[in-house]
């Protein structure tokens, strides 16, 4: 999609999306995709192909869903601490954590992603900063806790995961189920029943889970840090 100006992407939201709230976390409000939304018919529904205009951050993943409910129901893994949602989207997670007391910055490569990550923190009164830094391309690692919310789609996105555990960082993963997460690493934190909003996946896609990291797959038994 061309560069397009503040009132551009105004009415892009204004005809192609509406302020509601996801039902996992009623407490944020995000412009997601209407159904009758020319944005979604202008391909056919075949929003995420090659041809596909590709809106992700008009969706409320059910990934970013689960991860922002846990964050709002246990603020005290990111009060005070820097943040950084990978991959962001809507911001739903990234805005969670601001609610709970973080510093927070939504990393998206796609830079109408990070407009739609900008209104969405205003609508919910919240200071997020939207970032087009590709995270795998830099040793700079100036946060303490990173979110990454149904990124395992490939094995690059997972081992790089498992480094940031080797250096201590605090790595919070939230996936519905993809065949790419490396289960043997993963401690299951909470898990909920949830669905994408609007409705676009699979049908047997009805819930989503929160990991962490665990020590013990860091620190084999018999050997302490």
């Amino acid at each position: 999609m061309p560069h397009l100006t503040s009132e551009e992407f105004s009415a892009l939201l204004e005809a192609n999306t509406v302020p509601c709230s996801p039902p996992l976390c009623p407490e944020i409000t995000l412009r997601l995709l209407r159904d009758d939304a020319p944005l979604w018919h202008a391909s056919d529904k075949h929003l995420f192909d090659d041809a596909g205009l590709r809106p992700y951050w008009a969706f409320c993943w059910a990934s970013g869903q689960a991860m922002a409910r846990y964050l709002l129901d246990h603020p005290h893994l990111v009060q005070g601490r820097r943040v950084v949602d990978f991959g962001s989207g809507s911001g739903v997670a990234a805005i969670a954590a601001a609610k709970a007391g973080a510093a927070v910055v939504a990393t998206e490569i796609d830079p109408l992603a990070r407009r739609a990550i900008a209104v969405n923190a205003r609508l919910n009164r919240v200071a997020v900063a939207a970032s087009g830094e590709n995270l795998l391309e830099t040793d700079q690692r100036p946060w303490d806790v990173l979110l990454a919310c149904d990124v395992c789609y490939w094995s690059t996105n997972s081992d790089w995961l498992c480094s940031l555990r080797d250096e201590g960082k605090l790595v919070l993963v939230a996936d519905p189920g993809r065949p790419g997460l490396p289960w043997s690493e993963f401690e299951e934190l909470a898990r909920y029943a949830v669905r994408t909003v609007p409705e676009i996946e699979h049908h047997s896609l009805t819930e989503a889970a929160v990991y962490r990291f665990s020590l013990r797959a860091r620190f084999p038994e018999g050997v302490s840090s």
